[in-house]
């Protein structure tokens, strides 16, 4: 070991020899650490930080002095020549490391590389608004770079080295994008989740995840589980919004607040541009395609979230390819709103800054009023979002006049059936018969349909100027709506044709990174979800034999291609299961690909993905009859005095459902029926359960199966209650579990 060297106080000139010193005026403290990283930790662990300087340099051995408030100042310098490894983004940084002012270019090597480009095409135009956190935030793409590489920096500087994983425990802001790319572009691997989750989940995902550091939302979450995290191995903690004076116990971790971390990184940087040899003791190693980008945790609708190993190159797949989905251009408005955690919004944000958009943050409350006030030619969103949408405008309807009700309810009625024979003389007509029509009875079904659709057409149009206008205004979505991340019900999917707005479907899951299929803006196939992306192959295979399927027959899909994870973290028995060895991933979902036709109303649909259900929600009766509960879900989800359902009945000889009544709509129904008094405030049980049963029989009389005896659950499901994932899909399991005694009572 190299001897310890004492610097007096006096002694505030540059040390020349490569002794490690740690000096703090007015006591002198000594240290033989060779570690700068763990001589700040040492610094941080017994003062708060509050505005501080650095110029401290951990991989280079460069001078420098970190200013604190008091007069204190730290020296670091490495004595030793060991060489350590700085992992950077190529392209990203390859301006720091060489001077290379190069044109922007198509060799994107890892995901941070991306802002470069973005910052030299789009330089000053605004590239994200968060205006609902404070302080509120605008930053254009030069402004944007810059925030990821000096906050990148200053993670280096409190310790972070590459590979080692980071929590991100945030919800939607500019400063998450930040914290993300930041993580990715020192090589570490990110392990993101929303402020949502509990805190037990929170903690298995941590623990499991091997995390050394925490990036976190707020105080306020930081204080809901300090108790549990500060009693965990934490190098340090990063807020990403808030101050360190809201926490209400900072333990013995080292907490950072963004700006600190930020300056941290801007003075290091600084000193490391003016270094006469940026290579000296640290050797440069760039991040490659198949490194390690993030741990993504799945949403875990039933047992345990696992960890999905998501490399760069599953990622750069989406940006480079989700254009064909999203012809987006420089300028266009996209409204986010979705938790960033997940694959669905994250790879979309990424491949959005590359054509230079404009992004404004939102959440479920003020999405109604982001809407009319931004007007964004996009959004991205799951389906609940758009089912809500809908509904909203559904009773807007109904509770206009009975004139304007019934103009309203006709023209969207012509529409929907103008829309139907405008599919059909089309081509894009869904269809799985594997049969193509005869030539001349093609050409008849596509004369018929096309005169008949020339007869709605001047309704439909007259329908936009009346009714679907003001529709349009409230909604200002210019260009498309993008749905994913669960099922669109089709009557959602038909009315926003019927108006003229365009909604494309996609479909993924977070082990695709996530997107494999989409529906496209000049072929959007209602009741699919679209082609195959580039590079991604297809095939549906028999859930017994495994034996392949031909087109237009459900069975398992299984989708291989560039997205595809390295496989589940720390669980090659679940990565075996679900992967196999030539690359093929079991989706878990039953769908069908359309039979290509050459004729007919089908002729643009061959090779769309046509999704049925989730595998492992079947239900089978105790009379050997299996059930897509989907079907049956969607039609009663028509009903507007149902909020909530879930088809039961696995091993019973009937189907039954518990069901979240919308009490409001159902208390306006039944005095509309006289079944209550018109000044009554509520519905007996029996009363509501009268009523259900008669939407249920209106809605799903039309499907092969019935649903029997009722449940009527007197809270909805929530993220919070734990029966709806972050991701707002159902679930199942847990709604069945917690329902059990009174399930069991039903089918009595």
């Amino acid at each position: 070991m190299n001897p310890v060297s004492i610097v007096s106080v006096s002694a505030s000139a540059w040390v020349n020899q490569m002794a490690t010193t740690i000096l703090l005026t007015p006591n002198s403290i000594l240290s033989n650490s060779f570690d700068c990283g763990h001589a700040l930790q040492f610094l941080c662990s017994n003062h708060k930080f509050r505005s501080r300087q650095i110029f401290l340099r951990k991989c280079y051995g460069s001078r420098g002095g970190f200013s604190l408030n008091r007069g204190f100042r730290l020296f670091c310098q490495s004595k030793t020549e060991e060489v350590q490894i700085r992992r950077y983004s190529p392209f990203l940084e390859s301006v720091l490391l060489d001077g290379n002012d190069a044109s922007v270019s198509d060799e994107w090597r890892a995901v941070p590389d991306i802002w470069r480009s973005s910052a030299e095409k789009f330089g000053d135009r605004v590239a994200l608004v968060d205006p609902y956190h404070d302080p509120p935030s605008n930053l254009t793409y030069k402004e944007l770079e810059q925030e990821i590489l000096d906050f990148s920096e200053g993670l280096r500087v409190v310790g972070v080295k590459p590979e080692e994983k980071i929590a991100l425990f945030a919800d939607n802001s500019c400063r998450w994008l930040v914290a993300d790319q930041g993580i990715m572009a020192t090589g570490a691997i990110n392990v993101a989740r929303g402020s949502r989750s509990s805190v037990e989940e929170l903690s298995q995902i941590y623990n499991h995840s091997d995390s050394v550091a925490l990036a976190v939302d707020s105080p306020e979450l930081l204080n809901r589980f300090s108790e549990e995290f500060y009693s965990k191995p934490i190098k340090f903690i990063v807020l990403l919004w808030g101050e360190k004076s809201s926490l209400v116990s900072e333990g013995k971790v080292p907490i950072f607040n963004y700006k600190e971390i930020l300056d941290l990184g801007r003075d290091s940087r600084k000193i490391m541009l003016d270094s006469d040899d940026k290579q000296q003791y640290c050797l440069h190693e760039p991040i490659k395609p198949d490194d390690v980008a993030a741990l993504v945790y799945t949403s875990g609708t039933s047992g345990n979230p696992k960890g999905v190993i998501l490399t760069h190159r599953n990622l750069m797949h989406q940006i480079k390819n989700l254009s064909d989905i999203v012809p987006a251009v420089g300028g266009d408005k996209f409204l986010s709103m979705l938790p960033p955690w997940h694959c669905y919004e994250r790879a979309c944000e990424y491949f959005a800054f590359t054509c230079g958009i404009e992004q404004f943050y939102t959440n479920v409350r003020k999405l109604k009023d982001d809407l009319r006030q931004y007007q964004p030619n996009y959004v991205i969103s799951v389906p609940l979002v758009y089912e809500t949408l809908y509904s909203g405008i559904q009773k807007q309807i109904s509770s206009s006049s009975t004139v304007l009700k019934l103009v309203a309810l006709r023209f969207i009625r012509i529409s929907l059936a103008y829309m139907e024979f405008k599919r059909i003389y089309e081509g894009t007509y869904l269809t799985r018969n594997q049969k193509q029509p005869p030539y001349l009875v093609s050409i008849s079904d596509w004369l018929l349909a096309r005169v008949i659709a020339a007869l709605l057409w001047p309704l439909h149009v007259l329908g936009k100027k009346l009714v679907y206008r003001n529709i349009h205004s409230a909604l200002g979505i210019s260009k498309a709506g993008i749905s994913g991340g669960g099922c669109l019900p089709s009557h959602v999917d038909k009315f926003f044709e019927a108006i003229d707005m365009k909604l494309l479907n996609g479909y993924g899951l977070t082990e695709t990174s996530p997107v494999v299929a989409a529906r496209r803006p000049n072929c959007n196939v209602v009741g699919s979800v679209g082609h195959p992306i580039r590079h991604i192959e297809f095939k549906v295979v028999d859930s017994e034999t495994s034996e392949v399927l031909p087109p237009g027959l459900s069975g398992i899909l299984k989708v291989r291609g560039p997205p595809v994870m390295k496989g589940y973290y720390k669980n090659p028995g679940a990565t075996k299961h679900i992967l196999d060895d030539d690359g093929w991933l079991n989706t878990g979902d039953i769908g069908w690909i359309a039979p290509h036709h050459s004729t007919g109303r089908s002729r643009h649909c061959g090779g769309v993905v046509v999704l049925e259900g989730r595998a492992k929600d079947t239900i089978v009766l105790s009379t050997g009859e299996n059930i897509e509960p989907a079907e049956l879900e969607e039609a009663a989800l028509r009903s507007s005095l149902i909020q909530q359902i879930v088809v039961i009945g696995q091993d019973q000889r009937r189907l039954g459902a518990i069901i979240v009544p919308n009490k409001e709509e159902a208390l306006i129904a039944a005095k509309k029926l006289s079944l209550v008094d018109i000044d009554a405030s509520d519905l007996s049980n029996d009363r509501m359960t009268n009523l259900l049963y008669e939407e249920l029989r209106k809605w799903t009389s039309g499907l092969s199966f019935q649903i029997g005896p009722i449940l009527i659950a007197d809270e909805p499901f929530t993220i919070d209650s734990g029966l709806m994932t972050p991701t707002m899909k159902i679930r199942r399991d847990r709604i069945v579990a917690q329902y059990k005694d009174q399930i069991d009572n039903l089918f009595k």
